[in-house]
């Protein structure tokens, strides 16, 4: 009887040592796994790369770009308030100086030519902002009936002006364009454009222009107010430039396009 109560004893107590065994093992191991979890070393930083890519450029593509000046070309320039005087002389070099005399305003040239060229395609062009002198004498007029028309007389008004440009040099006037370039993009820039290229500028204008319609005379007019206007909703509501062009009237406007074609090759992207 004891000897069996023994025996039951003895098996408990080695029970009991196996269970207390165990659970030793089990806070053993639940401790390590602790102190590995929270003593882990931390990983390594990604490598830096020695070339780090070069930041996406902010600056506007160029589409149309002139060769660049040299150093030296683009120090010989004046400053762009003191330009009058190349200006003119560059232009007179093309044009002649009795043209330039009697077409050209003297002041602000490089700024005025800028200022007009970014105009054009707007509906008002500042009258004191022109480069070239007002056209002599009052608008020309014809009237048969009730009908008004720009006459032939007013197309003549611009004879001066058209000779003038058919008699140009295309090749000679691009060449002192891009030498002359640095101001007109100075010019540009101070007008309120910063980073804007004014040839591309030039261009789009230029295609604007090449753009008005040709009309025939008669072109008839009405007087709503002191002055005149297109009769035709259409050629009233183009541009100050378009509008123009047709004021010119048909043969003039096809001579002035002619020249600007011819110029638009000169400084165009002939990739």
């Amino acid at each position: 009887m004891w000897e069996s109560e023994d025996l039951e004893a003895g098996a408990r107590r080695k029970v009991v040592m196996l269970i207390a065994v165990v659970a030793a093992a089990a806070l053993g191991f639940g401790l390590w796994y602790w102190y590995v979890a929270h003593h882990r070393p931390a990983a390594p930083p990604p490598p830096v790369s020695a070339t780090p890519p070069p930041p996406a450029s902010t600056e506007p593509e160029i589409a149309n770009p002139l060769p660049a000046a040299n150093e030296a070309a683009a120090a010989a320039l004046p400053a762009l308030n003191d330009s009058d005087t190349l200006a003119r002389d560059s232009i007179a070099g093309v044009l002649g100086r009795g043209a330039v005399e009697r077409l050209l305003m003297p002041q602000n040239i490089v700024r005025h030519i800028v200022a007009t060229v970014d105009n054009l395609p707007r509906k008002k062009v500042a009258v004191e902002l022109r480069p070239v002198r007002p056209t002599p004498g009052a608008t020309a007029i014809a009237t048969q009936g009730e009908i008004t028309a720009l006459s032939d007389a007013n197309f003549e008004r611009y004879a001066p002006l058209v000779k003038a440009v058919q008699g140009t040099d295309v090749k000679a006037l691009a060449l002192v364009y891009r030498r002359l370039y640095p101001l007109f993009q100075q010019s540009y820039e101070d007008l309120g454009y910063p980073g804007k290229y004014f040839n591309d500028r030039l261009v789009e204008v230029i295609d604007h222009l090449l753009q008005a319609p040709v009309v025939q005379a008669p072109i008839p007019l009405v007087q709503p107010r002191v002055m005149y206007e297109y009769a035709d909703a259409d050629l009233e509501g183009r541009s100050a430039g378009q509008k123009l062009l047709i004021r010119m009237g048909p043969a003039n406007e096809r001579a002035i396009k002619a020249k600007l074609r011819e110029f638009r090759a000169e400084i165009v992207n002939k990739k």
